[in-house]
């Protein structure tokens, strides 16, 4: 877990990777349920923010 911090810090692609997995995970969840409207209009965005971090991020050193 600490090293998972340090990784964050020191801008290392294997934590910032997982975030952005995790935020294009989000937005297509948030695109296919079918409860809350808000979740829905910001889908877009968290699934693109996330695939732009991880184009990003897939430049950082190992």
């Amino acid at each position: 877990m600490i090293d998972f911090f340090k990784g964050l810090l020191w801008f290392r692609r294997g934590p910032w990777e997982m975030i952005a997995s995790i935020l294009i995970a989000l937005g297509v969840f948030m695109l296919m349920q079918p409860y809350a409207m808000s979740l829905y209009t910001y889908s877009f965005i968290v699934t693109l923010v996330g695939t732009v971090m991880f184009i990003i991020v897939s430049h950082f050193p190992e």
